[in-house]
């Protein structure tokens, strides 16, 4: 089918609990991200998001990492496209500006979707 990748850095600004962690919505919200970019990619259009299955919280994400986030079309309807997405850390804040690319990502979060586009013209 298809599948696109963004990266993110997160920003300090993004921690919200103790030991410069951020919360799951994070990641979450930078699915919907990649999602639009498969629908435009696909489809000419935005789409919308319709539903979240199998959300997993797998590893912590922290300010000062770099995600790679990851969204593969698994299924087509007429109109509705199932997503797997992934978000991966791939450098580590380790204090301070210093970080660390990491030698094996961490899979932080996965997740299924269901996006909808408009009836073809």
């Amino acid at each position: 089918m298809i599948t696109v990748t963004h990266r993110r850095y997160v920003p300090y600004s993004h921690a919200h609990y103790a030991g410069n962690l951020v919360d799951g919505a994070y990641s979450l919200g930078l699915f919907g991200d990649v999602a639009t970019e498969v629908c435009i990619r696909l489809d000419g259009d935005e789409g919308l998001f319709a539903s979240y299955d199998d959300v997993q919280f797998k590893a912590p994400v922290q300010a000062g990492d770099v995600l790679e986030i990851e969204a593969t079309v698994v299924r087509m309807g007429t109109r509705s496209r199932k997503i797997a997405f992934e978000s991966r850390v791939v450098c580590r804040g380790t204090g301070g500006s210093a970080a660390a690319v990491l030698d094996e990502p961490i899979v932080a979060v996965t997740a299924t979707g269901t996006v909808v586009v408009p009836p073809a013209a």
